[in-house]
């Protein structure tokens, strides 16, 4: 009986320890979500949740923080992505990178939380790397390329 009681209270211990540990989790990742997403984790895709703690997915921009930045004029880089495009996962961690060597600031807008502004920005397919200039897009990068042709277009806008 006594050998009974142990194991139940070892059983009763671990799943407590599973119970914090996943809470504490779950904080996180809403303190995460609130932080990039204005919302709790719960209120987003998976594919999205997955990708809060990647550090080359750390510069999300809101579709009002991006209207903004389109109103006032910025010259800026955008990054359209969805954490569901296959290519987008390819590219993120060759651009989010180079652009934080040039010094660029990359403005990143996942079209999976916000796919009511695809036509927004006239977005028909993923990846889009844009260059935006006195409130219009200038160029466009549409879909997976070579590193040459991104730090190129990085340069050819940051000077």
């Amino acid at each position: 009986m006594k050998k009974l009681i142990i194991y139940v209270s070892i059983i009763a211990v671990l799943f407590a320890g599973l119970f914090f540990v996943n809470k504490a989790s779950v904080s996180s990742k809403n303190a995460k979500a609130e932080e990039l997403y204005g919302t709790k984790a719960e209120n987003l895709r998976a594919s999205t949740v997955k990708l809060l703690d990647d550090p080359n997915y750390q510069s999300i921009v809101s579709p009002e923080e991006l209207a903004a930045s389109v109103q006032a004029e910025e010259s800026m880089f955008v990054y359209f992505f969805s954490p569901e495009c296959e290519f987008c996962l390819a590219v993120t961690p060759v651009i989010y990178p180079m652009a934080q060597d040039m010094n660029i600031d990359l403005k990143q807008f996942n079209l999976l939380e916000n796919q009511q502004h695809l036509s927004t920005y006239n977005i028909t397919s993923w990846p889009v790397l844009a260059y935006f200039e006195n409130g219009k897009e200038v160029e466009r990068i549409t879909g997976q390329d070579t590193d040459e042709n991104y730090r190129s277009f990085f340069e050819k806008y940051s000077n």
